[in-house]
């Protein structure tokens, strides 16, 4: 890491070491150490930045969070057609950069985080309360009545989640096309 490197820049740097360490070493093996090591600096800098771990782990799951969505916006955004807006933002789980082995090391880290409570679960459940009324907006704009688009939302959120993390942990399983028939299947049935 530069010694002249910006705040803003040294930020990022220290949050691509936590994503990194996350991969590795899962939530039990992050700390300010071992964030400190990965990244090439001080603990102290470290906690400078964000005042400890959990603040840092924050700040990752934020990070990483939004280029997932900014992933799912590009796919929306190159399509015109309503219904092929939808099956993009879907579909776009089961492609880079979305469908990788370690963006899922890392996800899973946030996941049992998420399950101690406090800010990790509050950030946890932010994000998906707008993926899922992304989700909402996109099954409205298909037709999908108010009353069933909650449920059709909460419903293909857990079998685009089900279908990503099995890709990522077998891929030999089944191919990215195919997870894409099913949730497209789920989509018809709707």
């Amino acid at each position: 890491m530069s010694k002249r490197s910006s705040p803003a820049a040294r930020r990022a740097e220290l949050i691509d070491a936590t994503a990194r360490v996350l991969a590795a070493r899962g939530a039990a093996g992050t700390s300010v150490r071992v964030i400190a090591a990965a990244a090439g600096v001080s603990p102290g800098l470290v906690t400078h930045h964000f005042g400890g771990v959990e603040r840092m782990v924050e700040a990752t799951y934020d990070r990483l969070a939004a280029q997932v969505g900014a992933a799912l916006e590009r796919a929306v955004a190159a399509e015109t057609a309503p219904r092929a807006r939808l099956e993009a933002y879907l579909d776009a789980s089961f492609a880079p950069p979305i469908a990788d082995p370690t963006l899922l090391a890392t996800w899973i880290a946030f996941w049992s985080l998420a399950q101690g409570g406090g800010a990790m679960q509050a950030s946890h459940e932010r994000h998906y309360a707008g993926y899922r009324a992304r989700l909402e907006e996109l099954l409205a704009e298909v037709g999908v009545t108010a009353p069933r688009r909650r449920l059709a939302a909460v419903g293909l959120t857990a079998l685009v989640d089900g279908l990503w993390l099995e890709l990522c942990l077998s891929p030999g399983s089944f191919t990215a096309d195919e997870a894409r028939a099913i949730v497209a299947g789920y989509v018809a049935a709707l």
